[in-house]
């Protein structure tokens, strides 16, 4: 399993692709000014305190006020308080707490205007971006993300991710982290941390320690509103959450983020270096590596399956819904139940993909084709679990119901994923839309091929815009000539102006047209 990053950089700001064996598995766009993203320190105020919520709405900037509710406060919210004064008024200038006598932690079911007052400075972390009408969600809990730790400020304890399953490692870790940490700091030991020595685990502790020492100088000079510690952009934050034997290759396609990626890379694995590479071709890197085209096929509102078989996905204000059809394949197994099983698991595989893909959240309804043994169901169901397993935010799986719907629910930290699929019709005067221009051929080819290889249909014509009809028949070996040569069989091409550039229509022997997909 390779996995690739490919980064391209435009006046906008950043367009992130992560492959896995040459397949589209995440994209992510980053705009220049991005701000209140997953993991930023924010010095906000303290505007309105709600007792019905027991939350409070803090202002950090954004056009909405971020919502921080009680339990987000942290236990130890007091003595980052107090932390938060001392720095403002000058009277602290490190951000070590050795020595810092912290304050009695919080009841845990407390109400918040006990703890907060309205007006009051607060340094807090974005721990949801602004989704559609709402603010950000804000914590008191503070954490520094590293590679191979998470640096908790005014926590003891040392925790190891319950991934991390190995006895040894597990003592040899919790000895190790218990000697490095400095005091009043807590530590959570990843899963990558596994296997790792002392000096590695020691040095991404030191950078996890400088980022706080640094957030805490930016507090001493911050404004209300003014944000103390930027989290890493979202290449970075991908390499240093993913980053392992398994990736090939980072291309990258501007000298500025060459130097800025093989820096990070030589601070968190030197080893890794040499996988950077600066792309120069004249075309896009998007379009040399054919990630335009899928973008373009996987994002709309049909979605195909390799066996025939295909995804609706709608989206709703509540819940994303997804129908699984099984198309052509329910032709080719010997049973309903067999049908079922086999578009079933090819379909639970694509909608792991989708959802990490489009970065869906919240509730995720599946409608998988009816089965009727109870193996088959709970088959589904584990299969659905080990392609979600590599997943980064949390999720939950419940089994079938008797309807034969899945429920799944994604944590949901930022907007989610959406590219508009659909192009202006350049027949209607853009008075209507088409599907992708880009997957016409390969629509028509599926059909043909089903059509000839399926249904062993012979004499076909096909009708089709002059610009298509160019493209198949020019030429000595035309594309017309491969089918010949690889079908046996002629498919006659019929110029049609009449019809809009994507357009086509299959006919057999007779002239009679035969239905087919217009879904790639």
């Amino acid at each position: 399993m390779s996995n690739e990053l490919v980064i391209s950089s435009t006046q906008k700001g950043d367009r992130i692709a992560l492959l896995q064996n040459k397949r589209l598995l995440e994209y992510h766009e980053e705009e220049l000014d991005s701000s209140f993203t997953v993991g930023d320190l924010y010095l906000g105020t303290v505007k309105k305190l709600s007792s019905g919520l027991n939350a409070a709405f803090v202002d950090v900037g954004h056009e909405k006020d971020g919502f921080l509710h009680y339990q987000d406060l942290g236990p130890n919210i007091n003595s980052l308080n107090k932390l938060v004064k001392d720095v403002i008024a000058k009277r602290v200038t490190t951000g070590r707490l050795s020595g810092m006598k912290l304050e009695p932690p919080i009841d845990k079911i407390g109400k918040i205007d006990k703890v907060l007052t309205k007006n009051a400075p607060i340094l807090v972390q974005v721990v949801k971006e602004p989704i559609s009408t709402k603010g950000p969600r804000l914590s008191c809990d503070i954490s520094i993300a590293g590679r191979y730790l998470v640096l908790v400020p005014f926590s003891d304890g040392v925790n190891l991710s319950k991934k991390i399953t190995d006895r040894a490692e597990r003592s040899r870790l919790m000895r190790l982290m218990s000697s490095l940490k400095p005091q009043n700091f807590g530590v959570i030991v990843r899963t990558v941390a596994q296997d790792k020595d002392v000096e590695e685990l020691d040095r991404d502790l030191q950078n996890s320690l400088a980022k706080w020492d640094q957030a805490l100088k930016s507090l001493s000079e911050a404004k209300p509103r003014d944000r103390v510690l930027g989290e890493m952009n979202r290449a970075s934050s991908i390499l240093r959450d993913m980053l392992n034997e398994s990736f090939e290759s980072i291309t990258v396609d501007t000298r500025e983020s060459y130097d800025e990626i093989r820096d990070y890379i030589h601070t968190i694995a030197p080893e890794k270096e040499k996988i950077v590479k600066l792309y120069s071709g004249k075309v896009k890197v998007f379009e040399a590596l054919g990630l335009e085209k899928q973008l373009k096929s996987l994002f709309g509102r049909s979605v195909s399956l390799p066996g025939g078989g295909y995804l609706i996905i709608e989206h709703t204000e509540a819940l994303h819904v997804i129908d699984v059809n099984s198309g052509n394949k329910s032709n080719s197994e010997e049973d309903q139940e067999a049908t079922a099983i086999s578009v079933n698991r090819e379909a639970a595989k694509e909608i792991a993909r989708q959802l990490r893909l489009r970065d869906m959240g919240g509730i995720i309804v599946v409608d998988f084709i009816d089965m009727k043994k109870a193996e088959n169901k709970k088959l589904l169901q584990d299969i659905m679990r080990d392609e979600m397993k590599p997943e980064r935010s949390k999720f939950t799986i419940l089994p079938l119901t008797k309807f034969g719907l899945m429920q799944i629910t994604r944590q949901r930290v930022r907007p989610e994923m959406n590219i508009v699929t659909r192009e202006v019709c350049p027949t209607c005067g853009g008075t209507g839309t088409i599907q992708a221009s880009v997957l016409v051929t390969d629509v028509i080819e599926n059909n043909l091929d089903y059509i000839l290889t399926k249904q062993n249909e012979r004499g076909i014509s096909i009708s089709m815009n002059p610009f298509l009809y160019a493209y198949y028949t020019k030429g000595i070996y035309s594309k017309q000539m491969q089918w010949y040569m690889k079908y046996k069989t002629w498919v006659k091409i019929i110029k049609d102006s009449s019809l809009g550039m994507v357009n086509f229509k299959f006919f057999n022997r007779s002239g009679e047209e035969i239905e087919v997909s217009n879904n790639a």
